[in-house]
């Protein structure tokens, strides 16, 4: 395959990116930088995880792989007619794990997860129409299953649009898939992948992601939670969603269009969390009221707003 990767220097991108480069396919990154340097370096940085620094400078040198400077809000990614042709004419896999995680902005997850999606959708197409298109791999979410609480969601039951959405997130990256499947079609080869919440790698200690840590840390120091200390918490670590869902876009014929990449029902609970924590010697055991749930989510509505 010749895969052409948005997200590259994200998180999960550069687990996906060092698991294709690992499979010998071919791979060119969109990266968003002001020169060739700056690109140079993030590509490095973000493979530094998963690849020898040996592996990266040879597939660098021998072209296996590469990347394009542009931005995937610009229409052509920013990119005139022919380097966008040779984007074009050189890719038969087009996967897609660039988003924007900001919950709090729908301008931005509008920007990214719909502006951009339709752009990199738009290659796809483009790519289709060529006759050339093998596989679109779609990075979206659970969270598009909208607001439920003690379901196990099944994948083909997920996609409700009467159900409220949680966030700006979760609704602009709905849509990001009903965009797939009217714009590609069901005669593309499409994979969809939705991960649960992404947290650390099950082969190492340490995380980068320190904020989804300190959340995690914060609740645990609170001494009465507002839960039910039985809901699940569905946790999955990167390397497991990158490799799943490397492996369905490598795949000669997925069995599924949609996979949802998560615990599901062996998802921890509030309190196994909590008690992992103590264990750890981070915090005291808390309470759990969850008859406060209520009130205290209705105080923070107020105090955001």
């Amino acid at each position: 395959m010749a895969i052409f990767l948005t997200g590259m220097t994200g998180y999960l991108g550069g687990y996906l990116a060092g698991h294709f480069l690992r499979a010998g396919q071919e791979v060119t990154g969109l990266v968003r930088a002001p020169d060739a340097d700056a690109a140079r370096g993030r590509v490095w940085k973000c493979l530094q995880l998963h690849l020898s620094a040996k592996e990266v400078a040879e597939a660098l040198t021998s072209g296996q792989l590469s990347f394009v400077r542009g931005d995937l809000r610009e229409p052509r990614f920013g990119l005139g007619a022919t380097p966008y042709q040779r984007l074009v004419d050189g890719h038969d896999t087009v996967v897609h794990a660039a988003a924007s995680l900001n919950r709090r902005s729908a301008r931005a997850c509008f920007d990214v997860n719909l502006r951009g999606g339709l752009t990199v959708i738009q290659l796809a197409k483009a790519i289709q129409e060529r006759g050339a298109l093998r596989r679109y791999g779609h990075v979206s979410t659970v969270a598009i299953a909208g607001q439920r609480e003690q379901q196990v969601v099944l994948e083909d039951e997920a996609l409700d649009w009467a159900r409220s959405d949680y966030d700006p997130y979760a609704r602009t990256k709905k849509f990001g898939e009903h965009l797939v499947d009217e714009l590609l079609g069901p005669e593309a080869s499409v994979v969809i992948g939705r991960p649960s919440i992404v947290l650390g790698d099950s082969r190492f200690p340490a995380t980068t992601q320190f904020d989804m840590v300190r959340a995690f840390v914060g609740l645990g120091r609170i001494p009465v939670l507002p839960f039910d200390p039985d809901l699940r918490l569905d946790i999955v670590p990167a390397n497991f969603v990158a490799e799943a869902f490397a492996t369905l876009v490598l795949a000669d014929a997925p069995r599924h269009r949609r996979y949802h990449l998560s615990a599901g029902r062996d998802a921890p609970t509030f309190r196994e969390v909590t008690d992992a924590l103590a264990a750890g010697g981070v915090a005291r055991r808390p309470l759990y009221a969850k008859r406060l749930g209520g009130p205290v989510a209705a105080a923070l509505k107020a105090a955001a707003g």
